[in-house]
């Protein structure tokens, strides 16, 4: 997979970021490796990929309309498992598939831990991690969809009821 200067993309557990620039730096006193540089749109932090090594940092474009459709499904449905294991296990587990940058797992945790809040309070951790999973499904959508994050907050209010 290959990106242009300027082009949008997704980054791991950080979000949607915009390619700056492609520079070749040497590594380690010598090896020359080509790098995306990325820019994270809500913080503004730069992060430097190796290009040959995307597969491995889950460097992805973003969704397509279809991927919305199916993550829409995903957070209308209440097929989600309230976990009723610790809180720090369950954290780890989710945290896991929020580094995995997959919206599908994104969705689901998000999707699990409203769940889980309506029978229960939930520790900061997952609080913190809820408002993470929304805003990195939220900013996708918005681009993917080509709507204002409040539209798609709307959207999720109107089926999650959060």
């Amino acid at each position: 997979m290959n990106f242009k200067v300027g082009d949008l993309a997704v980054y791991p557990a950080h979000g949607v970021c915009t390619v700056q620039a492609i520079e070749t730096k040497s590594i380690s006193g010598g090896k020359r490796e080509s790098f995306y540089v990325l820019r994270i749109l809500d913080t503004g932090v730069t992060i430097l990929v190796p290009r040959n090594n995307l597969d491995q940092v889950g460097l992805r474009r973003i969704m397509d309309a279809k991927t919305v459709s199916s993550i829409y499904k995903i957070l209308k449905s209440r097929d989600g498992r309230v976990d009723n294991q610790p809180w720090n296990r369950r954290y780890r587990q989710y945290m896991d598939k929020l580094k995995s940058g997959s919206p599908f797992e994104i969705a689901e945790v998000l999707r699990n831990l409203l769940l889980l809040k309506g029978e229960k309070v939930l520790s900061f951790g997952e609080r913190k991690m809820l408002d993470t999973a929304r805003s990195l499904l939220v900013k996708e959508i918005s681009i993917a969809k080509s709507v204002t994050e409040d539209a798609v907050e709307a959207d999720l209010r109107r089926f999650l009821n959060f």
